[in-house]
């Protein structure tokens, strides 16, 4: 007997079905788009599998970056995949987990799609309350033979790169010396370390972001006890690079471990801050401010498709995720130009994705959210009627004033988290079973399905 998500997902592919021929039989042309479309219902198993979060990334972060660099009636790249549908992104409360948290961290989020199970909010693939380690989705592809990958604009041991390669109960236990909230994981008590010292010790093929300082800490035991992290993975095969150069020439054969900042990766395009009444602007924002010697997160993705790809030849595919993460620092911080420019950054990745997938049409290409934001377009503010919050007024690309606002905590403090759904786009093959309202863990068993583990 099917279970009642595999029911749900054969049903929701069925009634695609039926809508696409309609659609595309009626299509003389039979484009590129409708023969994607047919891919997505039709195609079975993937190859490789691409997994886009922009982190904060819900519909206004979208609506926004969209109005300000393409224009109210253009497209982003992440707009043209041609099966769309949302999920829900509430987690579990940690004393009681059998009640929902409607508002969820990119710990618990990050876990759902991770390993197909709800946590509570900081828990990196472990079980609410009773901190059991939960299979992810890069397991178990590295158990099916496929290549990994994880890319960020984060450190690599922030929230959603590190729920497909650690188990830790606290997202905070990021390197050996950071595990105040962990110390049954600590490598000294027997335990699999910090996410840093677990990311190398699952062997994942390219790792690629920020958070050289966790891996530049000294691990306190086991077999690379008095080492580095980064002496542990070199000494595990890992190739370590540090800029954008040394990125480029990288060469297949051998694990890739790129750490390009000591934190989080530098921001693309900078502005004024959202101010309360009367706000800032108007304003267009300061583009190209990313450093020479950091990758894009397009370049970083680019090259670990490459890379990926080439290892892979003749064997089963890759899977790899790529991460937007400063969408939702720059949210928290109120800053719009910063926000938006992150965003156009995470589109230009997934364009590279999707340039990719065209030539390969065995890959399913997913793009989505780990959660909402704050970030809203509101009217234009007058003095006698506007927001508490904090805002601020941009020129759009239709040379048109936009305001955004930020108002989920009070001025100066880091604005929150949402409790919305978000947009979740996929094409390839079971890219279907993203149609209609899902849940964050059936992204789990829709890759799942996709790799031939369920």
């Amino acid at each position: 007997m099917f279970s009642l998500k595999q029911r749900t997902f054969f049903a929701i592919t069925t009634v695609a079905a039926i809508v696409l021929a309609v659609v595309t039989a009626s299509n003389s042309n039979a484009d590129d788009y409708p023969r994607s479309i047919r891919r997505s219902v039709f195609g079975g198993r993937a190859k490789n599998v691409i997994l886009f979060i922009g982190d904060g990334m819900g519909d206004s972060e979208i609506t926004i970056a969209r109005n300000y660099s393409v224009g109210a009636a253009g497209r982003l790249a992440l707009d043209t995949l041609p099966l769309t549908g949302a999920y829900t992104t509430y987690a579990l409360q940690e004393s009681n987990p059998k009640l929902p948290d409607y508002v969820t961290d990119s710990a618990a989020s990050g876990t759902g799609w991770a390993t197909g199970n709800k946590t509570s909010n900081g828990r990196i693939s472990t079980t609410a309350g009773t901190d059991q380690d939960l299979k992810t989705i890069l397991e178990i592809a590295k158990e099916k033979g496929f290549r990994t990958g994880n890319v960020s604009t984060a450190e690599l041991t922030d929230a959603t790169p590190a729920v497909l390669m650690s188990h830790v109960n606290d997202r905070s236990c990021q390197g050996p010396q950071d595990m105040a909230k962990c110390p049954q994981d600590k490598k000294s008590a027997g335990g699999s370390g910090s996410i840093a010292e677990q990311s190398i010790d699952h062997n994942v093929d390219v790792l690629l972001g920020g958070g050289k300082q966790r891996f530049d800490q000294i691990i306190d035991g086991g077999q690379f006890t008095g080492k580095t992290v980064i002496q542990a993975a070199q000494a595990q095969g890992y190739d370590i690079v540090t800029s954008a150069a040394q990125l480029q020439s990288a060469q297949p054969g051998t694990k890739l471990l790129g750490l390009f900042s000591s934190g989080n990766m530098s921001l693309e395009w900078g502005g004024e801050p959202a101010i309360p009444y009367p706000g800032s602007g108007p304003q267009r924002c300061q583009e190209n401010l990313r450093p020479a010697d950091q990758p894009s997160l397009a370049d970083m993705t680019t090259k670990a498709i490459s890379l990926l790809e080439q290892q892979s030849r003749g064997r089963t595919g890759f899977f790899l995720q790529v991460e937007g993460a400063s969408i939702d620092k720059r949210d928290h911080a109120g800053n719009p130009c910063e926000q938006i420019g992150e965003t156009v950054a995470f589109d230009q990745a997934v364009k590279a994705g999707l340039e990719y997938a065209k030539q390969h049409p065995d890959t399913l290409v997913v793009v989505t959210a780990d959660h909402g934001h704050t970030s809203q377009i509101i009217p234009q503010p007058t003095e006698t009627d506007h927001s508490p919050g904090e805002f601020s007024t941009l020129i759009t690309a239709d040379d048109a004033e936009m305001t955004v606002n930020y108002a989920t905590n009070l001025p100066t403090r880091s604005q929150e988290h949402t409790g919305t759904q978000v947009r979740i786009a996929a094409q390839g093959p079971q890219a279907a079973n993203v149609v209609g309202v899902i849940d964050q863990t059936d992204l789990f068993h829709i890759i799942a399905r996709a790799i031939g583990a369920e």
